[in-house]
This record gives C-alpha cells, structure tokens and sequence, in this order.
C-alpha cells in the first residue's frame, strides 16, 4: 500500500466533519500531532445544525447505523462510545406507508419482521426474507474487509479470493434483480431497495454489492443519539481535544504552501501559516484539488448523485408519528427516471420523514415536535429547475402530500421552518448542489472512485464522501481510517498508555 513518505509528526487535517475528525483520532492515536482546521465555529461538516425558534435541527444526514464504527473511532484514544454518546435504537428502524395506504414495520430482529412480512405479504414473501437475510449477511462478510474498508492502489487491487467471493454471491449483478430472487412482491422489495438513493442509483441499475447498505439498515439497527445527530460530532471533537488534538475554528484554508511533491504548510483566512509534515484534506473534491493545483486525469468527468429538498417542519406534539417513516408513492421506478434520467421532479413523491423528537423531545418547544422532510430530485447538473423561483411552492406541494400520507389529522399546526434546495447545498461548495457527493456507478466504485492519494504530491491525504469507500456515515467513518493508514501504514495499532479510558471503564 503507498503511505506517505518521510517524517509524519505533524499532519494538519482541513474539515471537521465526520471523515476530518475520525481522521484526527485515529492519527492522535497513534502518536501524532494533529491540528484540525475548520471553516465553521463548530465541528460536522455535512452533519450540520440550526438552531431556530427554539427548534435544535441536525440539517444533515438523520440515519444513524453501525455505531461499532463510532466505537472504533473512539477506542483509537482509549475511550467508549458510552462516555460520549447516548446511542438508542430506533424500533421499527423504519415504518412504511405506501400509496394505497398498507403499512409495514420494517424491524432488525428477524422473527419480529418475518411476523411483520407474513401480515403484509403472506408466508411464501416471509421465507424468501430469511433468505435474503442470510445472502446479506454472506455479502456483507465477503465485501466489509476487502472491498469497503480497503485502500486500493488500482483495479488490479480488486483480483483477491475476496473478488471471486462476492461475484460467486452475484455482487456484481443489479440489485434489484438480486433480491427478486429472494422477494418477488416489489412494494416489499422496495424495503431493501431504496437505500440505492444513497448511492444514486436506481436499484435496477445499481450494483448489487451496494444491498450491504440495506443489511446496515435493516439488520443490524438504526439508532439515535439523544441531543440530536450534532451529538456525534461534538462528542468526537472532544474526544479529540483529549487527545490532544488542537482545533483552529472560524478559519478557511486559502493555501497550501508546497516544496517540490510536498506539502509543508497550511495557509488559512485568518492570516495564519500552520507548518506540517502531512496534511489530510476532507473539503469536496473539486476544492481539494484546487488547493493542491491537480487536474484529473480520469477519461470521463464524475457524475454527481441526486440531491434533495428537504423541510424542516414544526408541528404540534404526535406520538404517532414514527421516528423514520417511508412514504411510499405508486410510481417507484418512474421516480428515478424521472430524477435521473429526465432530469425533473418526482411525479409521484416518495418520500423520507424522520421525526428526531421521537428521540429526544428537548429537540423542540414544549409540547411541539420537529420534523425533518426530504425529497429526493435531480442535482444542479441534471436539470435546469430554477429552484429560487419554483422551490417555495414545490416545498408546499411536498408538505401537503406528506400530511396526506401520515393522515390528514396529523401535522396540525404545521409551521414550515426552513427549506432547503440544490443551490443551497451549492452555495456550501456542495458539487452540482447535491449533499450526496459521487454517485455509486460502476466508475465511480472501489479501485474505481477517485482515489485518495494523488500521484506526484507525496504527502497529501483525501477523505470523506467523494473518495473510498464513500457516501454515508459509515463510508466516511471508514475513509478516516484509510486516510489515517496512507500517513502511519496500516499496520500500526493505537500507542495510547495503558490506563486509557477504555482500559478503566472496561475493568
């Protein structure tokens, strides 16, 4: 594997979002001297916060699943999740509403959805889920390691037994296609397919391998952290400070100051030079390159995924709202066509509403609840929506339609907080104003996403969502550690002293 070559004492992070701060953990962990350079007052990044009217609203990602990473990260500086974070597990992770009104629980315990999936969907549907069960759990065991948690150098990276493992399991067809094998009912496929958004894909297009994004949020749970998704970050930038991490907030990288294929220090907006022998840069692509003054050389431009709309709701308190709920409209494969392929709003919505007052109810005023609202459409290069002039009444049109799938008497009161579009996320350097960065194409997949050193700079790091593995919170979570490992090598274990946190909590 090519690390950094050269003394690494000093690596300068760029970002505080969630691949930045996993990133300075990891370093700290093993040995180094880490400063984080943020150009925010707070530490996040995309997993972003307003506070409003009383109202505490997470303005990124709102599904939480396998915490054990967040545990990884933290272990690193000889601590647990525990005494940072108040992790709770979302049950039902997710509660299905679709357009002719059934319902169905979506649940991580197996005998509790095979119960759930006999109500909907009959017995026949229910032993073809104990069998995608397990097909998602060989898929999983077979790509976790080798191919999502793995730099790689080149495609040639890909030629393993783990290659032949996940082909032979059919990683490598359409995943739609793949759990039609094991489900033939498609309102319930949808269940395990629409997670293919993330990758912005449409499932009958996407790779099967991506299905293990359906394991991560229908097997092994979804959770929520009391105080809101902010609590993560915050909770892993005072780990960092612990360790001795030195964060420099309210500061903009403008340049990097460079000696032949090195990097040697960081210039920022507020007149400082920071001197270093190794920076991670975590800024989306196109600003890291520019800082470090490389042009790709790939033969095609990246493809952007889809971005979004999303409400961020007050109302008057309903419990029987669920935490994460999917309102499903009729015309599902129509919906991608006609975001990626043509370019418009869906026709028929469907729809992701998350409640994260369900949780932790400090999140709002008393009594009110807060509601977090997204809607999947075309990115900024896929369309000529002229959000400024359509996005307030598109934004009424998705609120109304929610309150019809949720139930007419619901969302009483509803008071439209804030509305976010494509030219919001543009406006935070967001590429073609999507908060999803690179689609999961084949091209754009493994040895075949940008890679995250970059040939002829020798001491320069990328990570987060438009390098390996990618998009998500887990994706990111994992791309610090693969940053972490190009400057230490990968074999090298954390060098916290004995009497850690960890050590002592777990006597």
């Amino acid at each position: 594997m090519r690390t950094v070559k050269g003394r690494t004492d000093h690596v300068v992070v760029v970002g505080a979002g969630l691949a930045g701060l996993s990133t300075a953990i990891q370093l700290a962990g093993r040995g180094r001297a880490v400063t984080v350079v943020e150009r925010e007052s707070v530490p996040g990044g995309r997993m972003g916060r307003l506070d409003l009217r009383g109202y505490h609203i997470d303005t990124g990602p709102t599904v939480l699943t396998m915490p054990e990473l967040i545990d990884e990260v933290f272990a690193a500086v000889g601590e647990r999740t525990a005494d940072r974070l108040d992790l709770v597990p979302v049950d039902p992770a997710y509660h299905a509403i679709y357009a002719d009104g059934r319902t169905l629980d979506v649940h991580s315990d197996e005998e509790r959805m095979v119960q759930a999936i006999t109500a909907f969907a009959g017995a026949e549907q229910a032993a073809g889920y104990r069998k995608l069960r397990a097909w998602l759990s060989r898929l999983y065991a077979a790509e976790f390691d080798g191919f999502i948690a793995s730099n790689f150098e080149s495609p040639l990276s890909m030629l393993t037994p783990a290659l032949a493992r996940l082909a032979a399991l059919g990683g490598f067809r359409h995943w739609d296609g793949k759990v039609a094998e094991f489900i033939t009912d498609p309102e319930l496929r949808r269940v395990f397919t629409f997670q293919s958004l993330y990758a912005g894909v449409a499932p009958d297009r996407a790779l099967a391998a991506y299905a293990v994004i359906a394991h991560m949020d229908t097997m092994a749970g979804v959770y929520f952290p009391r105080g809101g998704m902010r609590a993560v970050p915050d909770a892993l930038a005072a780990a960092a400070e612990a360790a001795g991490v030195r964060f420099r907030y309210d500061a903009t990288v403008t340049e990097l100051a460079r000696e032949g294929g090195r990097v040697v220090a960081v210039q920022t907006d507020q007149g400082e030079r920071i001197d270093c022998d190794a920076v991670v840069l975590t800024t989306e692509r196109h600003r890291s390159y520019e800082l470090l003054g490389h042009r790709s050389r790939r033969p095609i431009a990246v493809r952007p995924a889809p971005s979004a709309v999303v409400l961020h709701v007050g109302c008057a308190r309903e419990p029987r709202i669920p935490h994460h709920c999917l309102l499903f409209g009729a015309a599902w494969h129509e919906a991608f066509r006609d975001i990626i392929k043509e370019g418009r709003v869906m026709s028929d919505p469907s729809l992701l509403v998350t409640r994260p007052t369900a949780g932790d109810p400090t999140l709002a005023p008393d009594g009110r609840d807060l509601l977090y609202i997204l809607a999947p459409v075309p990115n900024l290069a896929q369309s000529e929506i002229d959000w400024a002039q359509t996005g307030p009444q598109y934004a009424t049109e998705i609120l109304e339609l929610a309150r019809r799938r949720l139930g007419g008497t619901l969302l009483r009161d509803a008071d439209l907080l804030r509305v976010v579009t494509p030219d919001d996320w543009a406006s935070q350097d967001m590429l073609a104003g999507s908060p999803f960065a690179l689609a999961h194409t084949f091209a754009q997949t493994g040895p075949f996403r940008p890679t995250n050193m970059i040939r002829g700079i020798d001491n320069a790091v990328l990570a987060g969502g438009s390098t390996v593995p990618g998009v998500g919170i887990p994706p990111v979570l994992i791309s610090g550690r693969l940053a972490a490992d190009r400057i230490t090598g990968a074999g090298q274990r954390s060098v916290r002293p004995a009497g850690s946190a960890l050590d002592r909590t777990s006597k």
